[in-house]
């Protein structure tokens, strides 16, 4: 089973400087714009470039409390296509490293 594009925010939710936390089999993962914040209000073409970035670990711990060198990432550009781009490589990350 894979994680599904749609269990994630929208894209637009992402401007509000939240991420989005999930885990899946022994696997946690963080989707975010980076840098994280509030941009919801700024006029897109004043705002700083950004990327959506994706993180995985391995459970049991959360974000804050996971070794960083146990934390790999990725950027995807702030898209819809980056979105399910960002999402198909959690899955792949999920298939090659935890399954």
């Amino acid at each position: 089973m894979e994680i599904e594009t749609s269990s994630f925010f929208n894209l637009s939710h992402y401007e509000y400087g939240e991420a989005y936390f999930g885990s899946h089999k022994g696997m946690r993962y963080r989707l975010a714009r980076e840098p994280l914040e509030m941009v919801k209000f700024i006029a897109p073409e004043k705002r700083n470039p950004a990327t959506l970035m994706a993180s995985v670990w391995p459970e049991p711990y959360s974000y804050a409390d996971t070794e960083k060198a146990l934390i790999v990432n990725e950027h995807f550009e702030v898209s819809q296509e980056g979105l399910e781009a960002a999402v198909a490589w959690i899955n792949e990350q999920y298939e090659k490293n935890y399954k």
